[in-house]
């Protein structure tokens, strides 16, 4: 290995530790009251360090948001290789609540943590109508395709409000999932179970009887 890959093999390692420093303490502490200096304490840098990478909080900030949001929709690639369009609705709602599940910091930076600014400021994909990269955008096409399908009861036809509640159902079960050990006074079930039951009320509360996919729902209410 030459000179100059070592050196930017030592500079992508430095950008991956302030990223992930940052990520941890806007997510526990809000981008607000997170400082440069705050930062580099955290991974023992100057901040005189921290800013030959990123010129300011904001430009942090936005790489931050865009790699997380590429992590996340990286996440769905399988949900869109499901042929059944409520069966797809389904599998996403699981793979939401996985994602919080495997990337805690990821998912509160992107869904819980109040920004200094509006996302579509933040990350140049946010609002474009590319599913790769916009997740409201993914959102809308699974759940508009379990609405063009014709499955779901007649008043049901109002698409931003069916995206929009299907993603609190998920985002209340995610938001809990990670935030479980905060509430051990009583004993959680599975979040698997609970991840499966919310959905299963959903679907029942969106189709119309007699669709078969009803059928293949479990015992749950």
């Amino acid at each position: 290995m030459g000179s100059n890959e070592r050196r930017e093999r030592a500079k992508e390692e430095t950008r991956r530790r302030i990223l992930d420093a940052a990520r941890e303490l806007f997510a526990s502490e809000g981008a607000d009251a997170v400082t440069m200096r705050r930062i580099a304490e955290r991974i023992e840098y100057t901040p005189t360090a921290i800013y030959v990478h990123f010129k300011d909080k904001l430009a942090l900030l936005r790489e931050l948001m865009t790699s997380d949001l590429q992590v996340f929709a990286a996440h769905f690639a399988s949900v869109a290789a499901v042929e059944d369009p409520i069966e797809r609705m389904c599998t996403m709602g699981h793979a939401y609540v996985d994602f919080a599940l495997t990337h805690p910091n990821h998912y509160r930076l992107l869904f819980i943590t109040t920004l200094p600014i509006p996302k579509t400021e933040l990350t140049p994909a946010a609002g474009t109508g590319s599913p790769e990269e916009d997740a409201y955008t993914m959102l809308e096409l699974v759940v508009g395709a379990a609405l063009a399908s014709g499955r779901l009861r007649p008043e049901h036809t109002d698409l931003p409000l069916l995206c929009q509640t299907v993603w609190s159902c998920m985002h209340g079960v995610a938001s809990l999932a990670i935030s479980m050990r905060c509430h051990a006074e009583f004993e959680w079930r599975p979040v698997s179970d609970i991840t499966a039951m919310t959905l299963q009320c959903m679907v029942r509360g969106l189709v119309r009887d007699g669709d078969p996919y009803l059928s293949t729902l479990g015992a749950h209410p």
